[in-house]
């Protein structure tokens, strides 16, 4: 059976998972003998696509008499649907526990799970995938924390911040690097945070409440290792597949088993292999999406794209340059040791002896001079790679808003974030993952929300009637910034960005808002009317 999967854009994880109708087609379409087209309706997708994040948590955070963390405890029931969906059991387990360490350095954490079958629609891994919800649950009580004992929570964070790497954390992971006091201090100079008290008071002087919240996130990407998914249970490696295709024009095609929904593999990637070959970007053409055409592939999900699928291209592209260089050895009748590759060219260590990349591609495939006896003809390698370990994003972000009492509407004046990816790429499409994944995550604090009808269990929100989503007059303009440590695990030092502004953004919303109404807790979605309610003390 061959799949071809082109660019369709965002997924945000509804993309990943086995849906009845798939398997139904398959057979139908054997059954008949013939293609069948099949399209849903949007109102089947609301009734019928896994939905994300439905969580009923309470914690509690211990603090000594100088405010450093001693222990938390979590407990948390964590709603399945009606049925077990693909990732369904792992999201609020594993890729939710082991994060509930944060950024800090708490010596102690218990984390207790109930998984509950409901009448409601499968939930399943959406943009963050259990990362969201742990740094909901510890960012709230991290702020709440800091107001009950009236410290600056920035003041909390940065104490209780992880300062030595790598680190261990109680639920089983193993910070490999990062600079946590370093993007808290950039945002706090960002955001300025300094000028938030004129802010608030002019806010007042219009009859209007003003907040301001923090969010202090990491996350675990680039889903591996296959050994730790094994002992999990999943049946599936979580390596990932590239193959490198040289012409003899010197032009290269990159197969990758990394497909693209939106995240510009395209261009990416075509960077790192232009970058490590010395040729132009548009020399190289990227083929995901078609199992006819690519080794093998295990996806796009968990921001793993450029750090699992970008180091096994890399792999190939070595091999590619290790092969090149005994070519070039024999064109210039030197020892392979001796050959040295930079900026597109092979050269003779110590000599102005060389010969550029498109040459050496060339006599790979007219071997007219060439040591047939020791090297195959042509330039084509493939590699596959399992990282060691995950990957560990993080960042700092402010968000500021202001409320009416009168009508519960909240705006977000500011938002702020600088994030940790490690080494980038390109910072556009960087730019663009945080800025799309900070509307999401401020979509579900302040708006998106699934509803059903308590009695008969029907579904509310069935339709963009119902359901809302964020719009571009709901947001601000994002003020974005990076501030990096390389990842010191795969040989481009990245660490991933996909999700990064879904997972740190409801929590700092949230501090925010309930920081301008003087509350202790809101239910998500913030919504105008339980604003109002809150800011009027109505029940």
């Amino acid at each position: 059976m061959r799949v071809i999967a082109p660019d369709v854009g965002g997924g945000f994880g509804s993309k990943i998972f086995l849906y009845p109708e798939e398997t139904a087609l398959v057979w139908a379409s054997k059954r008949v003998g013939r293609p069948i087209k099949w399209t849903a309706e949007r109102s089947e997708s609301f009734l019928t696509d896994a939905h994300g994040r439905d969580h009923a948590t309470r914690v509690e955070l211990a603090l000594d008499g100088k405010g450093n963390f001693l222990a938390l405890r979590v407990k948390t029931i964590a709603n399945m649907g009606a049925y077990l969906s693909t990732f369904a059991s792992s999201v609020p387990t594993i890729l939710y526990a082991t994060l509930l360490a944060g950024q800090y350095k708490t010596p102690a954490i218990y984390c207790e799970v109930k998984a509950v079958f409901t009448n409601t629609a499968p939930v399943d891994a959406y943009r963050g995938a259990g990362r969201p919800e742990a740094t909901y649950v510890v960012e709230r009580i991290v702020e709440q924390a800091a107001r009950d004992l009236k410290m600056d929570p920035a003041a909390l964070r940065r104490q209780n911040f992880i300062t030595e790497f790598p680190y261990a954390t109680p639920v089983g992971l193993t910070y490999d690097t990062g600079d946590y006091a370093a993007h808290l201090d950039k945002v706090l100079q960002r955001a300025d945070v300094a000028g938030f008290p004129a802010r608030k008071a002019a806010s007042a002087a219009k009859g209007k409440l003003r907040g301001l919240g923090y969010s202090c996130y990491i996350e675990a990407c680039g889903l591996a290792p296959s050994n730790i998914a094994g002992a999990l249970g999943a049946r599936a490696g979580l390596f990932e597949a590239g193959e490198v295709r040289v012409h003899p024009t010197g032009t290269v095609t990159v197969f990758t088993g990394s497909h693209s929904h939106g995240q510009g593999h395209e261009t990416t990637f075509a960077q790192v292999v232009a970058a490590k070959l010395g040729i132009p970007v548009e020399a190289v053409e990227i083929v995901h999406g078609d199992t006819g055409r690519v080794p093998f592939g295990m996806g796009t999900y968990g921001s793993r794209s450029l750090s699992v699928g970008g180091t096994a291209i890399v792999k190939a592209v070595d091999k590619i340059i290790a092969k090149g260089k005994k070519i070039a050895a024999h064109l210039l009748e030197a020892a392979d040791t001796d050959i040295e590759f930079e900026n597109g060219e092979f050269s003779v260590k110590g000599t102005d002896k060389k010969v550029p990349f498109g040459s050496v591609a060339l006599t790979a495939y007219v071997p007219h001079n060439y040591p047939l006896d020791k090297l195959e003809p042509g330039l084509n390698e493939n590699a596959f790679y399992d990282p060691t370990n995950f990957t560990y994003p993080a960042g700092s972000y402010v968000c500021e808003v202001e409320v009416d009492p009168e009508t519960g509407r909240t705006r977000v004046e500011r938002f702020t974030a600088v994030d940790d990816f490690g080494n980038i790429v390109n910072p556009m499409i960087v730019s663009g993952q945080v800025h799309g994944g900070i509307a999401q995550g401020l979509g579900q604090a302040m708006l998106e929300g699934c509803v059903y009808d308590p009695g008969p269990g029907q579904l509310l929100t069935g339709s963009y009637m119902d359901y809302t989503m964020p719009r571009a007059g709901d947001l601000p303009s994002f003020n974005v910034s990076t501030s990096n440590t390389p990842c010191p695990h795969n040989p481009l030092g990245v660490k991933g960005c996909g999700e990064a502004g879904a997972i740190g953004s409801p929590a700092a919303f949230m501090n925010a808002l309930t920081d301008a109404l003087g509350v202790r807790d809101l239910a998500m979605p913030a919504t105008a009317e339980r604003v109002w309610r809150a800011a009027n003390a109505t029940a």
